[in-house]
């Protein structure tokens, strides 16, 4: 007999309110296991929900615009025998769809983030547990840590408003129930700065206190032909972090070139020796930076929210921006100093591939400690690369050329690759990005002191 089971999102890296901007199935519909149900979108990255087992689709809880966290129903689905007996041995924790719960009531203004956890402790309650499972938390009363009339915004949506210098308090929220949206934070500075300004009164010292003059407003029309074409969602997202970026971070850049002749050579043999592999520059480029991250740590780090501390980090996760239809994304490899050349190009593949297809998790596009951004497939002979905060520094790579080299006894043809160090003076002085760029060049310049 079938079984009736319900489908939950599963862990997005800790994410909370992400919003689902597609739901592809609908009531009758029949899935298989891995096919993609719902689309969430967060801040970072877009993520399919995939379906943990076949069956008939019999009813969707989620609509377009409905914003979930990890737990919440998406549909329940009659599995078919073989796959449910699996997904129960798979998933002790998850129960069979209870009897239909009453309509919820909608929450009250002052405690808008606590509505769903009766019901989803309920559901935790209804499942059968087994012995070691520790007992259901109480609900959560939203009135002992938001009371009164408090802002309804999210944890990040709060964060991004203190680096903005920002009185949340002073914005009105566009989102359901009043909530809060980062666009709201980002409109409320945008007519605080035309207006000139200072948003929620923020001291000078925070970077917001500029007098600039209003958005020039153009009728284009007036002019010839034109159309109007909305931004993607990750060109905002990215617009506004980068807006933020390089108005509060002081960047500097400092340009190197590395005679990259034998390591060329060297990539192309490997890549005949590894033909189903493709390995690029890029790789080569990622061991460097981590060798002058663990000669210069100070590269390596993060300031805190108040600019009085620096996070050294001990780890070496690299982010690579990575070009999409939708704008640049830029996903982490991990453990870049734990991986060998051959390992970095499989990877690299692979996460450039779910970039490129929209898979990419939360979780695969956050702790970074560095970033490469390459442009060497396109061309140009530097760039400023912004820096990627909370990060202290980004090499920009720019296509290779042969050129006239000094030998000490004549001109000879090298292979020249171009390279732009952008980096956070507060955290980085001249002298010490021009020794990491050197440092970083002199390793791609002799492929053996990767291996040091």
């Amino acid at each position: 007999m079938a079984d009736l089971k319900e489908v939950h999102v599963p862990d997005i890296g800790g994410h909370d309110n992400v919003p689902v901007i597609e739901v592809l199935i609908k009531p009758g519909d029949r899935v298989e296991k891995d096919q993609s149900l719902i689309t969430l979108e967060s801040d970072k990255a877009t993520m399919e929900v995939p379906a943990p087992f076949a069956g008939t689709v019999k009813e969707v809880k989620l609509k377009v615009g409905d914003e979930v966290s990890e737990g919440a129903v998406i549909a329940q689905v009659e599995a078919d025998g073989a796959d449910a007996t699996a997904s129960k041995a798979e998933t002790p924790a998850a129960a069979p769809a209870p009897a239909p719960a009453p309509a919820p009531t909608p929450a009250p203004a002052a405690a808008p983030a606590a509505a769903p956890a009766p019901a989803a402790d309920a559901a935790k309650s209804a499942a059968p547990a087994p012995a070691a499972a520790p007992s259901p938390r109480p609900p959560l009363d939203a009135t002992i840590v938001m009371p009164g009339d408090a802002p309804y915004a999210s944890p990040a949506v709060r964060a991004f408003a203190r680096e903005l210098g920002v009185d949340i308090a002073q914005i009105k929220g566009s989102g359901r129930s009043g909530r809060i949206q980062r666009e709201d934070v980002s409109g409320y500075v945008k007519h605080a700065l035309a207006s000139g300004a200072r948003p929620g009164n923020a001291p000078v010292a925070g970077g917001n206190g500029l007098s600039l003059l209003p958005w020039p407003k153009v009728d284009f029309s007036k002019f010839g032909e034109i159309e109007e074409k909305p931004l993607s969602r990750i060109q905002k997202i990215s617009g506004a972090n980068l807006a933020r970026n390089w108005a509060m971070i002081p960047h500097v850049t400092q340009h190197e070139d590395a005679d990259i002749t034998e390591l060329e050579a060297f990539r192309k043999k490997l890549g005949e020796e590894n033909k189903e592999l493709k390995i690029t520059p890029l790789v080569f480029q990622m061991k460097a930076v981590v060798a002058a991250l663990k000669e210069y740590p100070q590269f390596n780090a993060s300031l805190d929210e108040t600019g009085e501390k620096l996070i050294l980090k001990k780890y070496f996760h690299v982010g690579i921006a990575v070009d999409t239809p939708d704008g640049l994304v830029v996903p982490v490899i991990r453990d870049v100093d734990k991986k060998g050349l051959l390992d970095l190009a499989r990877e690299l593949g692979e996460i450039s591939k779910k970039a490129r297809d929209k898979k990419l998790g939360p979780a695969e596009m956050s702790g970074g400690c560095f970033s490469i951004s390459s442009l060497g497939g396109i061309g140009g002979t530097a760039f400023t690369p912004i820096v990627n905060a909370p990060e202290v520094a980004i090499l920009g790579v720019s296509k290779a050329a042969m050129k006239p080299v000094w030998n000490g006894k004549e001109f000879a043809p090298r292979l020249m690759l171009p390279l732009s160090l952008s980096y956070d003076h507060r955290v980085i002085d001249g002298a010490l990005a021009a020794r990491f760029a050197v440092f970083v060049a002199k390793q791609l310049g002799d492929i053996r002191r990767l291996l040091l």
